[in-house]
């Protein structure tokens, strides 16, 4: 569709008429419709419009007077060839929605002509349809008319309005990528500081939590006597004797002992003292 778009925009005035017409023409006429749709070319033409590459007042009259004729040859050839153009390879593919514009016909009479323009499939099909069931061309013509000139008008000026917002939408573009980016840096700047913030204050609280544990751990030791104090020998508790190197060395061997059996007492004389 943008190749398109650009295609147009540097082809010549006068080629953009032919081509928008002659597409619109073919819709109905042709049955061209149901390869492309027309307000697909009468839209890509207002929006070429809008750029004043062509007059957006004689696009609209070209694309009425090629709506308002390509349905006038499409109501002649189902007038003239009435059913048989129903079996072709194509439309056999078709018959529901065909047996549904048939409908709409029988029950809306030429008002179904008119509101056929407005939905792709009936538009390009409804003149036939019209033409076979004898309608008058009079009314047929008044209603197609009424149809093409609301159809054309507004497709093309939709095209219009669409290009030039396109456009100050273009024009704005920058400005408004430029804020974006912006406020995304700031935001990002602003959620780091954040993060980097609190995993301090959560490191400050760990490392606090720990020193307290530790001196809780230091306090317990003491008063369960996991340290025990440094006491001199024998000022234990009871007067024991706590026993050490000096005090064995220093004492002599067997003194504090009880006396054996047959051992001399105190003011005893063993035998051959006097």
């Amino acid at each position: 569709m943008h190749s398109i778009t650009n295609w147009l925009q540097h082809a010549s005035p006068p080629m953009v008429y032919a081509v928008v017409g002659a597409l619109v023409f073919c819709e109905d006429a042709l049955f061209f419709g149901f390869v492309l749709p027309g307000e697909t070319a009468v839209v890509l033409g207002g929006v070429v419009a809008s750029q004043g590459h062509v007059s957006v007042y004689w696009l609209c009259l070209v694309v009425v007077v090629a709506a308002v004729l390509g349905d006038t040859v499409g109501y002649e050839v189902g007038a003239r060839l009435g059913p048989r153009i129903l079996e072709t390879r194509f439309l056999r593919n078709h018959r529901e929605r065909i047996s549904s514009a048939q409908d709409l016909i029988r029950r809306r009479g030429p008002v179904a002509v008119f509101l056929g323009r407005f939905i792709a499939f009936f538009r390009a099909l409804m003149p036939a349809l019209a033409g076979m069931s004898r309608m008058p061309y009079r009314t047929f013509l008044a209603f197609n008319a009424a149809g093409g000139l609301v159809w054309g008008v507004g497709f093309t000026l939709l095209g219009y309005f669409a290009g030039a917002a396109y456009k100050r939408v273009e024009r704005t573009a920058g400005t408004a990528v430029a804020i974006a980016i912006a406020a995304v840096v700031v935001i990002a700047l602003v959620v780091w500081e954040v993060r980097r913030h609190r995993s301090a204050k959560e490191r400050e609280d760990r490392d606090e939590r720990e020193r307290r544990e530790s001196a809780r751990e230091q306090g317990d030791t003491v008063e369960d006597g996991d340290a025990p104090e440094e006491r001199e020998p024998g000022s234990g508790r009871g007067g024991a004797h706590r026993w050490s190197p000096s005090s064995e060395a220093s004492e002599p061997s067997g003194a504090g002992e009880p006396p054996g059996p047959g051992a001399p007492g105190e003011g005893e004389q063993r035998p051959g003292e006097r």
